[in-house]
């Protein structure tokens, strides 16, 4: 899921507690939805969710995943940047790739089973 553009000078420029993606994180509800089939043309609302960024060891975690990427901008420049790269936060290039060089923050599947499921 898709959080919000890396803009690499003003990631660089901003510690996580001042950055973009602390600020949607706090604004951001998730709409989980169960479909009933691939073709479907309406699905059911599991429920809606908000990260819970009181939660310590997350909060933590995620400023990590924040400053591995600040780091490696700061260190290896921008290009370096993979999706292979944070815990619950990764970045990773917008739309199909393809030579695309715009990137995004992203929540990782284990950050959304952790909101939504408590895991």
């Amino acid at each position: 899921m898709a959080i919000t553009m890396i803009d690499p000078y003003n990631v660089l420029q901003t510690p996580f507690e001042e950055s973009h993606l602390l600020r949607k994180l706090q604004k951001m509800l998730i709409f989980a939805r169960i479909w009933e089939g691939l073709d479907e043309p309406r699905s059911v609302l599991y429920g809606i969710y908000e990260f819970d960024l009181r939660d310590k060891e997350l909060y933590e975690q995620i400023k990590k995943d924040y400053e591995l990427v600040r780091n490696t901008i700061k260190v290896k420049g921008f290009n370096a940047l993979t999706g292979k790269m944070g815990v619950y936060v990764q970045p990773r290039t917008k739309g199909e790739g393809h030579g695309s060089t715009t990137r995004a923050f992203y929540a990782r599947k284990t950050l959304l089973q952790r909101i939504i499921f408590n895991k």
